[in-house]
């Protein structure tokens, strides 16, 4: 169960990344273009925020079940070991602030009455949530 948990983690890190890429692209094409948000718009940015959050949640099981995560924190010596940190504290904490901010981006840009706001919301709260995204994976471990 663990490794198959493990697999889907690393499976929807692609779609999610992949589709936050394309959403900021694609909200910022429509923020410079002057373009009218439509249903679609919205539809598309909804795709990458329901795949951000699916994986926090497999993340966050991951996190529980796995011998890396959060009982490398009973031990008491992951904060003295670089890797075990990233793994038990950074690589999590970072990711859920990067989801929050990710929902701030969504929400809001569902309360804002023009287009360009929206699109603006959207990938400037989606860029930042991938940048965060992108500096706590765990590169080493990922690629191998």
């Amino acid at each position: 169960m663990y490794t198959g948990i493990q697999h889907l983690h690393s499976g929807i890190a692609y779609l999610a990344l992949l589709a936050l890429i394309l959403v900021i692209i694609y909200a910022l094409i429509g923020s410079l273009s002057g373009r009218e948000f439509t249903e679609k718009d919205r539809k598309i940015a909804l795709i990458a925020f329901i795949l951000s959050h699916i994986q926090l949640l497999v993340g966050l099981i991951l996190y529980f079940i796995s011998p890396l995560g959060f009982s490398l924190l009973k031990g008491g010596g992951a904060m003295s070991d670089a890797t075990a940190r990233l793994t038990a504290v950074e690589h999590p904490l970072i990711n859920i602030v990067a989801i929050v901010l990710i929902t701030v981006g969504y929400s809001r840009a569902k309360k804002i009455s023009t287009s360009r706001g929206k699109f603006r919301s959207i990938y400037m709260m989606y860029a930042i949530g991938l940048v965060l995204i992108l500096s706590r994976i765990p590169w080493t471990s990922w690629l191998n």
